[in-house]
């Protein structure tokens, strides 16, 4: 017997994006196939998103750009971001998700940063290009990310990315709680 297709949209086509949110709508559709792509969406933000708040709007911009351009049964987005908090910078993103009646915004937790990567990307660089030029390696965004390359391999990019949509898609799994 077939299971059942969700077909779920993210925006971006970076992999490592796409294979978080399709392990998230896996871990709570398990009977369902799970259709997951990725398409283009702009962030309307900077590329180096240096806000709590820049890196959410970008974030929500690109779902909402999903949302209008194809149908499906989710939709999701994820931006990468820095911000200098009272106890450091750190980075982070924002991830949301949604369908048809609902939208949740959810966080992933911060990875500490050294204070020169900071000020480097307060100067205009980005994330990704500086970790590889600091660890000698090639397009680690769509890899392990800063956070593979800073915690040794104990984390990656897309287990950071794939808890926070877990976390995020709680009111999906209990609506009639978040509903009242």
């Amino acid at each position: 017997m077939s299971k059942p297709i969700l077909k779920v949209v993210v925006g971006s086509r970076n992999p490592v994006k796409i294979n978080a949110v399709r392990s998230a709508i896996n871990t709570y559709y398990p009977d369902h196939d799970i259709d997951c792509s990725g398409m283009d969406a702009a962030s309307l933000v900077s590329d180096q998103p240096m806000t709590s708040q820049q890196t959410r709007d970008g974030a929500v911009n690109r779902l909402r750009y999903c949302q209008q351009q194809v149908s499906a049964d989710f939709y999701a987005a994820i931006e990468g971001g820095v911000d200098n908090f009272e106890d450091g910078a750190a980075t982070f993103a924002y991830v949301v998700i949604a369908n048809h009646k609902q939208m949740s915004v959810g966080r992933s937790a911060n990875l500490p940063l050294p204070s020169h990567v900071y000020q480097a990307l307060s100067d205009g660089e980005e994330l990704g290009p500086l970790m590889d030029k600091m660890f000698k390696t090639v397009n680690i965004k769509q890899k392990g990310g800063a956070i593979g390359l800073l915690t040794n391999g104990h984390s990656s990019r897309e287990a950071n990315y794939t808890q926070a949509l877990i976390l995020a898609m709680a009111p999906f799994a209990h609506s009639e709680l978040f509903d009242a």
